[in-house]
């Protein structure tokens, strides 16, 4: 009989470790505490490896693991795997998506109320010998209204357990549609609404490139003078500098974190020499209940992919047999970066979609694909780790998203044609893809025809078909020492509108993409990270 040795690293609750222990074909290693050296020393032994948050699980660990066979997270980040090193060595990568979603929202909830009746303040006052009930005078959330950036999971919850203090809730999220919102007993508005009405606003949003210090001093200066700024998703979307000034203004009455920028956090940021902000040490998912649940999923996870070859909850692979995965592995790719480019360039609420898979790969159970584009897409939409294989169809159930699949087995000048058709409330989006060898390319987006790779760090730009705009990109783009990897252009006719699509070596921020849209005859300019 085959024994597999399972690693748990970062503890793990003792319900979890009697499944990993009662299973005759594990024998599981429980280790609270491990350096990374005796990490890299030993994980060669191993068949599966647990982790919470701090075991580092990058390249050179997926490397030393010549026999990992899955990885387990114990929650819902996998910011510290190296997802894309191990799916190449075909290691199954799993996360527990709804272990923490509750405590994570109740943890926002709790420094709202924290933030507004001075808690810490007031304890520490007390503990001090004093007692100012004068100072710490605090103001209640009855009939406040509360701004929610992100109405996902946790942001659901937040919305639903204010309306039960009586709060008026208001939301942004440009992925919803109004009747969706209303069905949870939310206000859908614009960001700049959210901002003019808000006493308090609470972020629930992926960190990306878009969302990266989207709370800054522009939008804090749209704000109500004296709102309350609560931060549980991911450090890096409030700009803490700009908080800082606002906070010793008092534009910002109060600001709570639970997660900052740099972590464990520099003891000499600035915002915590503020009497007007509090924090935690990214505690959203530390309740005993959260972490009992997160290592039995993570237990019985494991479990069944190394017993029985079940995957549940994989972000990184759908559930399919090795034989199945070989053949679809680049079609998923395709797909899956063809859902993260949609959102990153077409604005509003998806109405509909319309996926065409043409010429052999008809023939297959394709239904797999469709989860991938979905996948890709919510993982642009939606916090870290939140969205796999398993969940994205309920997540587009949830929020109203009409798919549909067609076939055909006619060839459409390639072997193989994947047609994905996009729909929202303002505008719509055609995009092509098939696969060169086992290498998936997008070749078309709209009118124009084009040839790109869905992954990395990609620019596009719409422009006027006008002589010297390729060479004005490349000379703007070589004096801002940004590197071209590849390129390619497409128009609708010779003097007519054009597309660029270039490949670039490293990210991009909106001082580059303000240098290009300012470049004579660019039409727009979008950055889109896959």
């Amino acid at each position: 009989m085959t024994t597999y040795k399972v690693l748990v690293c970062d503890g793990i609750s003792e319900e979890g470790a009697k499944i990993l222990k009662s299973s005759k074909k594990i024998e599981a290693v429980i280790k609270n505490k491990i350096t990374r050296e005796e990490l890299l020393s030993i994980i060669g032994d191993f068949h599966a490896l647990a982790v919470r948050s701090a075991t580092k699980v990058d390249k050179e660990v997926i490397e030393k693991g010549v026999n990992l066979k899955v990885i387990g997270r114990a929650g819902i980040g996998v910011d510290n795997i190296d997802v894309p090193s191990a799916t190449k060595r075909g290691i199954v990568v799993m996360n527990t998506p709804g272990g923490n979603t509750i405590t994570t929202a109740e943890h926002t909830i709790a420094l709202m109320m924290a933030l507004t009746r001075h808690i810490p303040q007031a304890t520490q006052s007390v503990k001090s010998g004093k007692w100012e009930k004068s100072k710490f005078m605090g103001r209640e959330l009855y009939n406040k209204t509360l701004g929610i950036i992100g109405l996902g999971n946790i942001g659901s919850i937040v919305a639903d357990r204010a309306r039960g203090l009586k709060m008026n809730v208001i939301a942004y999220d440009p992925y919803l549609t109004e009747e969706l919102a209303a069905k949870k007993g939310v206000e859908l508005v614009s960001l700049d609404e959210l901002y003019e009405r808000s006493h308090y606003i609470t972020i629930h949003v992926p960190l990306l490139e878009e969302t990266k210090n989207m709370i800054n001093k522009e939008s804090i200066a749209k704000m109500k003078n004296g709102v309350y700024i609560i931060n549980c998703a991911r450090g890096g979307l409030v700009n803490e500098k700009d908080l800082y000034e606002a906070l010793l203004s008092k534009k910002v009455a109060g600001a709570a974190f639970d997660v900052f920028e740099k972590e464990p956090v520099d003891p000499s940021n600035p915002l915590l020499t503020l009497d007007n902000f509090i924090c935690t040490p990214h505690l959203g998912a530390s309740t005993e209940e959260a972490q009992v649940n997160v290592s039995i999923a993570i237990a019985e996870q494991i479990v069944d992919y190394l017993e029985r070859g079940v995957i549940v909850n994989a972000v990184n692979v759908p559930s399919l047999t090795s034989e199945e995965l070989s053949f679809f592995e680049p079609f998923l790719k395709l797909n899956e970066g063809i859902g993260a480019f949609v959102p990153q360039i077409l604005k509003g609420a998806i109405k509909n979609v319309q996926i065409e898979y043409s010429g052999d790969i008809a023939e297959k159970n394709t239904s797999v694909l469709t989860i991938a584009f979905l996948k890709g897409f919510f993982s642009k939409v939606m916090e870290s780790g939140e969205v796999n294989y398993v969940n994205a169809p309920l997540i587009a159930k949830e929020r109203g998203m009409n798919i549909a699949e067609s076939k055909s087995t006619s060839i459409k000048d390639f072997n193989n044609l994947i047609t994905v058709s996009v729909k929202t409330d303002k505008d719509t989006l055609t995009m092509m893809g098939t696969i060169f060898g086992r290498e998936p390319r997008i070749v078309r987006i709209n009118n124009f025809y084009v040839e790109s790779v869905p992954e990395g760090h990609i620019l596009m730009l719409y422009n006027y078909d006008k002589p010297g705009v390729i060479g004005n990109i490349g000379t703007t783009l070589g004096r801002l020492n940004i590197n071209i990897g590849s390129m390619s252009w497409g128009r609708d006719k010779a003097g007519g509108t054009a597309i660029s699509i270039l490949h670039v070596d490293q990210p991009v921020d909106k001082t580059v993409l303000e240098e290009m849209s300012k470049l004579p005859n660019i039409i727009s300019v979008n950055y889109i990270e896959i």
